[in-house]
């Protein structure tokens, strides 16, 4: 048995649970996500605790236990705490700026780069150097740090980019001349 898909998960107050079928939606303080889970998986409610059972034992259906379970942690997670991932900017002239509701990057490029969230994400540029990404969705608000790191990915000679917050870039030794020139 999945040793993650038997840990149950517990409900902070304030959470609403609806199960209707395949379809979990889960209200809480921050807002209300929804996902479909597969139908070889339960999830059954214990008083303030949920529990996700599977009904087969084959692989395939194991692996989607502990996958499930934790799935719907992350929802309940969102929904009453929320979710940030932090970035920097590495460079000369490299910065950031919000204009309304967009993201503004300089980075190197002959324009500067604009992002514009997705609704129920929020950006913030707490420094020129520094982009917070917070929302209640795990998985969008990785998504969004994804993209926004990909614009620029740090490069491992002089390590400017835009990076996580304590990512550590490998860095390489550069080139080294040959002395006496050509032979």
């Amino acid at each position: 048995m999945s040793r993650v898909g038997k840990l149950p998960i517990k409900l902070a107050p304030g959470v609403e649970v609806k199960i209707e079928g395949n379809v979990i939606r889960i209200k809480g303080p921050k807002g209300e996500l929804e996902r479909e889970i597969p139908s070889e998986i339960s999830v059954e409610r214990e008083g303030d605790m949920l529990k996700v059972v599977r009904k087969s034992d084959e692989p395939k259906y194991r692996a989607l236990h502990g996958l499930t379970r934790t799935l719907i942690n992350n929802m309940v997670e969102g929904v009453t705490q929320g979710f940030e991932k932090s970035l920097e900017l590495t460079g000369v002239g490299y910065r950031a700026a919000k204009q309304g509701n967009k993201l503004v990057l300089t980075v190197g490029y002959s324009h500067p780069v604009e992002i514009i969230p997705e609704k129920g994400l929020e950006i913030e540029v707490p420094a020129p150097n520094k982009i917070v990404v917070k929302g209640i969705d795990r998985e969008k608000v990785g998504t969004l740090a994804a993209t926004i790191r990909a614009i620029r990915e740090p490069e491992p000679y002089k390590g400017k980019g835009i990076k996580y917050e304590g990512e550590v870039i490998r860095r390489k030794v550069g080139k080294t001349g040959v002395k006496g020139g050509k032979k």
